[in-house]
Order: C-alpha cells, then sequence, then structure tokens
C-alpha cells in the first residue's frame, strides 16, 4: 500500500517544486515505485522531468475534472522507477470549476486512490496558495511535507498553513499526519540561515527533517536541462542532500 505525501507550503520560491521531483527521482533510484502528481498551474514539476507542457493532454486537470482516468493520465520519465501525471496551464481553470461541485475537495483523492496499490510512494506537487487545488491534495495525502526557506520571515506564514492542515484533519482528513518540515536553501556561511535553523528547530523539534538541503548551483540548474538533480549530477552536493531526505523517509515509513 503506497503513502501519499503533499508537498506543500502557500509561500512562493520555498523549493516545493525542486523538493518534489528530486525527492521523488531519489526514492526511485533507491529502488521505490513513485508517482509524481503535479497539482501546480505552473507546471513546473512537469517541465523540470523534461516533459513538454504543451503538449500534455491527459493531466492534472482532466483528473480532477472525472473526464479522465488516473492510469490514463501517468506519463513515464527518464528518471529510473518514476512515473508523473503532468500538469498544464488550463489547471488554473479548475479552482472555478469546482467551486459549486459537491465534494469538491475530495475530487484527487476519488481519482488516485485506485493507484495506491500501484507504487510505492505518490508525492503532490502543490500549487503556492491555500485554494481548492492545495486542499484536494490535502485531502488525498497521507502525510505533508512543508519546505521552509532558510532565511528571513521563514516562519511567516506558517501558522496560516498549519491551521489550514487542522482544518483539514477537522473536517476532510483525520488521518493527515506532518510529514516533516524541511529546511531549503540553507547557507552555512551566512548568520540569518543559521538563525533560522536554529529557530525551527527549538520550535518544532522532532517535527524537523534531520537532513537540510543547501543551496547548490547544480540544483538550481537541473531544471533547465529537464532532469532531477540526480539524472543531472549525481555528485553534487543538491543530490547528497535529496537521496539523504529519501533514506530519511524510507527509515520513518
Amino acid at each position: 500500500m503506497g503513502k501519499i505525501i503533499a508537498i506543500a507550503n502557500q509561500k512562493g520560491g520555498v523549493g516545493k517544486t525542486t523538493t518534489s521531483v528530486n525527492l521523488a527521482a531519489s526514492l526511485g533510484v533507491l529502488e521505490k515505485k513513485v508517482l509524481l502528481i503535479d497539482a501546480d498551474p505552473q507546471a513546473n514539476a512537469t517541465s523540470g522531468l523534461g516533459i513538454d507542457v504543451e503538449s500534455v493532454e491527459n493531466g492534472t486537470y482532466q483528473l480532477l475534472e472525472h473526464t479522465t482516468a488516473a492510469k490514463d493520465a501517468i506519463v513515464a520519465t527518464e528518471s529510473p522507477n518514476l512515473d508523473i501525471i503532468p500538469a498544464h496551464i488550463d489547471l488554473v481553470a479548475i479552482e472555478i470549476e469546482l467551486v459549486d461541485k459537491d465534494q469538491r475537495e475530495y475530487m484527487l483523492k476519488k481519482a488516485i486512490n485506485s493507484l495506491k496499490e500501484e507504487y510505492d510512494y505518490i508525492l503532490i506537487d502543490c500549487a503556492p496558495s491555500l485554494g481548492l487545488l492545495t486542499l484536494n491534495a490535502l485531502t488525498a495525502a497521507d502525510s505533508v511535507i512543508i519546505p521552509i526557506q532558510c532565511e528571513y520571515f521563514a516562519l511567516e506564514g506558517l501558522g496560516k498553513l498549519l491551521n489550514t492542515i487542522k482544518s483539514v484533519q477537522k473536517i476532510h482528513n483525520p488521518e493527515l499526519d506532518i510529514e516533516g518540515l524541511l529546511l531549503t536553501m540553507y547557507d552555512s556561511r551566512l548568520r540569518l540561515s543559521n538563525q533560522v535553523v536554529e529557530e525551527v528547530q527549538k520550535h518544532f523539534n522532532d517535527m524537523v527533517f534531520k537532513t537540510i538541503i543547501q543551496r547548490n548551483i547544480r540544483l538550481s540548474e537541473a531544471p533547465s536541462f529537464g532532469e532531477s538533480i540526480i539524472n543531472y549530477d549525481a555528485s553534487s552536493k543538491g543530490a547528497t542532500n535529496y537521496l539523504n531526505l529519501a533514506h530519511e523517509i524510507i527509515k520513518k515509513n
């Protein structure tokens, strides 16, 4: 039985997509069967794995509309053991289209439930908002990873996200767990980076992953080549960080 993990934070630029793509690829390399669902209208996870966004005919949008079966939206990637359900810019419209639907928060859950048998991990890359798309992801997920940037204002907005998670637990998904807080974009030379790490660890204790994702040029270059960091440069610091994170998650589960 697979585990569904949403990667969410309503703040943009905190490393959600980077984490979704590279954690998925790392779990795949460690011989886990992985599905990545791109639930962000920017479709960066889709292009980051070398898929032409314009050519996507069956993706997350059709899945949420229930006009296509989940298995028909799956695309294999170049990365070992990793499949993706891609996104297209048309996903932007889904928030409006779902508004007056019955059980609108459960559309994704219903669509992907049957896939839990097929994969060890299903990761959902969420949009940088707390709208219906993210609510669907949190309702479908078993747990959530929250990336936090090691920068000023890192904790701003975190309270809001944790409140959203609490209300999803209360109303839609009592089983939802916090997989962990992930510190990203860490630069050991900066005093601020170190302060943020200390503060987050002090506040949240065991909820914080031991693995910290460091700032890494190779990591930011990889998406423009349509590759995960594992395919792009397996010896880089970024690849090591994400492999460590994958090990940590496997061990925890």
